[in-house]
């Protein structure tokens, strides 16, 4: 028969406080530990640390960083955790140029706002001044000469918002390439077209369209353009049915039968 070790109650009782030592000190060093994560938050909320140090706006390509955060409204100096994103994002939104703003907090005392503007289509030109048109149609405050960027076309003779809300629209859905290769376009209605436009392009050709649909007939116009000699300028028709070329000196020709026909 095998005989149990038998552990005396004097054996145990050292090992038995050790072990509810070790648990008493787990549990001091667990309540310390939350004593001073409170006292740290209660400093961190009290003290500057908490306030908002820096400010990050992202995407801007026009306006002014310090726009947008006097856009915002937020205040300064202001508690990092009071801040209110959404309220900051419905200030932000109502700049007429914002098209979309997303506000988020980077722990410890950074406010990021990410915004996307609404696009620069073109110049128009509106009193003999030069004004800035959003892919809205919205047309914004006079800008100085210097200013002006050469990747957008300039409009003028358009005298009917309806038609400028239009071709802002289709200048909106061009390709910057594209976009960069109209230098002026006129609005030249016919009273069997009134959409008829007339772009002058910054290789010299013309092209003769209409705004409806304006960028899915311009699509065409890089490989059209290609197939022309380098020294070739004329006019390009370009609608629903195609698109016609028509060299200058046949033009120049033409006009001058019809005069000479007029004389006779």
């Amino acid at each position: 028969m095998v005989q149990k070790r038998v552990v005396s109650i004097e054996d145990r009782i050292p090992k038995l406080k050790q072990e509810r030592r070790k648990k008493a000190n787990r549990k001091l060093i667990f309540y310390l530990l939350i004593f001073f994560v409170l006292v740290f938050i209660v400093i961190y909320l009290q003290s500057p640390m908490s306030y908002v140090k820096n400010i990050t706006v992202n995407g801007l390509q026009f306006l002014p960083e310090e726009e947008i955060i006097e856009q915002s409204e937020i205040e300064e100096p202001v508690n990092f955790w009071r801040v209110k994103t959404k309220e900051l994002e419905d200030n932000i939104m109502t700049h007429p140029q914002v098209k979309e703003a997303e506000v988020s907090k980077s722990f410890p005392n950074t406010i990021v706002m990410d915004v996307q503007e609404l696009t620069h289509v073109a110049y128009v030109e509106l009193d003999g001044k030069i004004n800035p048109l959003l892919e809205n149609g919205d047309v914004l405050h006079e800008l100085k000469s210097s200013d002006i960027h050469g990747d957008v076309p300039i409009l003028k003779g358009f005298k009917d918002n309806n038609y400028l809300h239009e071709i802002a629209e289709e200048l909106g859905n061009l390709s910057p390439y594209i976009s960069a290769l109209i230098s002026e376009a006129y609005w030249e209605p016919t009273e069997s077209n009134p959409y008829r436009i007339t772009l002058y392009m910054t290789d010299g050709q013309e092209v003769e369209s209409t705004i409806r649909n304006l960028a899915h007939h311009l699509d065409s116009y890089p490989s059209i353009a290609s197939q022309l000699d380098n020294d070739q300028e004329g006019i390009i028709k370009i609608d629903q049915s195609g698109a016609v070329f028509t060299p200058y000196e046949v033009e120049k020709e033409e006009e001058e039968k019809i005069e000479n026909d007029h004389e006779e």
